[in-house]
């Protein structure tokens, strides 16, 4: 149990770190990629993968998404015991496994159609419609990463309020000497 505790707190930390790149990731597509590459589909989506000709989103998000899963994962055993950041933890991991699910199933198969096999399989109708369903369903991944980071944020401020600064007297006596919180915290 006590290898457990050591451990919470550099998960969590590590947790709440990969979902705030992964909702500033999704924020920044939202209103500065997305603009641009859906702009005037078909045409926009022939020059978007010229663009993206080297690294694309698709490079990035899953192995990110993926890591978010296991560090969430590592984070929500950790803080097991902890009811109250238990269920911050599990709410944010539900929020960030559900954006995955909705990217592999409505996402991927919509960038195949845009992305892949484009004017060359497809009509610039069923594209403009695709690109159309597309921004329309990214809504939902954009609230499911909010709730993930507002989520996990919160059950950070539980965790670090309830292991850090309300640690007993006994522990904060044992601080590094000059620690000002010792000399602040009620007794």
């Amino acid at each position: 149990m006590e290898k457990l505790n050591r451990v919470a707190f550099p998960l969590i930390v590590a947790y709440l770190w990969i979902i705030m790149i992964l909702f500033g990731a999704v924020v920044l597509e939202t209103f500065m990629i997305y603009p641009n590459i859906f702009r005037d589909p078909p045409q926009s989506l022939g020059l978007a993968m010229e663009f993206l000709s080297v690294r694309t989103p698709g490079d990035f998000f899953p192995p990110l998404g993926f890591l978010s899963w296991v560090t969430g994962l590592g984070a929500l055993v950790a803080v097991w015991r902890d009811k109250p950041v238990r269920w911050w933890v599990a709410l944010s991991l539900l929020m960030i496994a559900s954006d995955g699910v909705a990217s592999i199933l409505l996402f991927w198969p919509r960038n195949t159609i845009m992305f892949t096999e484009g004017l060359a399989v497809h009509s610039a109708a069923i594209l403009q419609q695709t690109a159309w369903e597309f921004q329309t369903l990214h809504w939902l991944r954009l609230a499911f990463n909010a709730a993930s980071a507002v989520a996990i944020f919160a059950g950070f401020l539980v965790y670090y309020r309830q292991r850090i600064l309300d640690r007993p007297a006994s522990l904060r006596a044992q601080s590094a000497p000059g620690d000002r919180r010792q000399e602040m915290a009620p007794v």
